[in-house]
C-alpha cells in the first residue's frame, strides 16, 4: 500500500512538472523570431532612437497645444477651479482645438 501511494505521488509530481515545462517551450519558440511572422514582428519594432524621437515629437505637440489653450485664456495652474471643464472647453473652442483627451 505504501509503495502504491509513493508511486502515485511520484507520477502526479512528474505529470505536473511536464505540464509546467511544455508551455514554456511553446512560448520560447513563438517569440524566437525564427519563422516569418516572428521576423516581421522584430523588424517592425522601433529602435531606441526612433522611440526617443517619437516621444520628443509627442511632447512638442502637447506643449504646443497647451500653449494655444493658455493663449485662449485657459489657466491650468488654478487649483480647485469650480469652472474647470467649462473653462477648458471654452478655450478649446476659441483655439480651434478638438476636445481630444479632455472627454
Amino acid at each position: 500500500m505504501r509503495i502504491a501511494r509513493k508511486l502515485i505521488v511520484l507520477l502526479a509530481s512528474a505529470s505536473l512538472g511536464i505540464g509546467a515545462v511544455a508551455p514554456a517551450f511553446a512560448q520560447n519558440d513563438a517569440s524566437g523570431g525564427t519563422d516569418a511572422t516572428g521576423a516581421a514582428a522584430s523588424a517592425a519594432k522601433p529602435t531606441k532612437q526612433q522611440r526617443k524621437q517619437a516621444h520628443k515629437e509627442a511632447r512638442a505637440k502637447k506643449n504646443a497645444e497647451l500653449k494655444k489653450l493658455e493663449d485662449a485664456g485657459y489657466q491650468p495652474a488654478r487649483a480647485n477651479d469650480p469652472n474647470y471643464p467649462q473653462d477648458l472647453q471654452d478655450a478649446q473652442k476659441k483655439a480651434g482645438i478638438g476636445a481630444g483627451a479632455s472627454q
